[in-house]
């Protein structure tokens, strides 16, 4: 099992989660939109897997490094 972070690209606010713990996501989908100067950036799931773990919430500030959330990815 390997699990990969999400990472947080720049200081931003998290403006809405798209998928949740549990669901299975693919290389490239949108897991979460981040909310900085007034643009929204997308944040994509870096690989293949099921969510395992959500560590920022909608309306929280984030900074860059920060992990976001944690994916178990396919084998």
């Amino acid at each position: 099992m390997t699990v990969i972070d999400v990472m947080c690209e720049m200081t931003a606010v998290v403006w809405k989660l798209e998928k949740s713990v549990g669901q299975t996501v693919s290389e490239g989908d949108i897991v979460m939109v981040l909310e900085s100067m007034k643009m929204e950036i997308p944040v994509e799931a870096p690989s293949s897997g099921r969510i395992t773990e959500m560590l920022a919430a909608e309306g929280d500030s984030v900074s860059e490094g920060d992990v976001l959330m944690r994916i178990e990815a396919e084998a």
